[in-house]
C-alpha cells in the first residue's frame, strides 16, 4: 500500500513518514460492494479496518447502533479486547478499506507502540461511550 494514501487518513495523519512507510507494509487495500458483511457479531476477529471511502452500518443484537464513514475504523475491539466481534458491520455502499490482519497488527504493536496506544485509547473511548 502506498504510504501517501495512509497519510491522507486522519487516524494516521500524525505519524511520521518513516512510521507511515512501515505501517504501509502491514496493510492491504480491499474493495467491497454494498451489502457485503465485513464483520459478524460473535465471530472471531482476525482483522482491523479503516474506511477510506464509503459507508457501513453497525448493528448489535440486530439493532442499528452506528453508521461509519471515511476515516472511521472498526474491528479493533475484537483484536485487542475480546477476540470476538462485538457488532456486525455491513457496507451500505461500495467501500474502499484499509485492512490489517491480526499477525501484522501484533507486529505493529511491538514495533510501533505509539500507534497501538492510539488504537487502545480509541477502544477505551468506545467502551466508555
Amino acid at each position: 500500500m502506498d504510504p501517501k494514501r495512509l497519510e491522507g487518513i486522519r487516524f494516521f495523519s500524525s505519524l511520521s513518514k518513516k512510521e507511515l512507510e512501515k505501517l504501509s507494509q502491514w496493510t492491504d487495500e480491499v474493495s467491497v460492494g454494498a451489502g457485503q458483511e465485513l464483520a459478524r457479531e460473535g465471530e472471531f476477529a482476525h482483522e482491523f479496518f479503516v474506511i477510506e471511502e464509503g459507508v457501513a452500518e453497525v448493528t448489535q443484537n440486530g439493532e442499528r447502533v452506528a453508521e461509519l464513514g471515511p476515516g472511521d475504523f472498526f474491528g479493533e475491539i475484537g483484536l485487542l479486547e475480546t477476540e470476538r466481534r462485538t457488532a456486525t458491520v455491513i457496507a451500505t455502499q461500495p467501500m474502499q478499506l484499509i485492512v490489517m490482519f491480526q499477525r501484522e497488527f501484533k507486529a505493529m504493536e511491538k514495533e510501533m507502540p505509539v500507534v497501538a496506544d492510539r488504537i487502545r485509547a480509541a477502544i477505551r473511548a468506545r467502551l466508555d461511550g
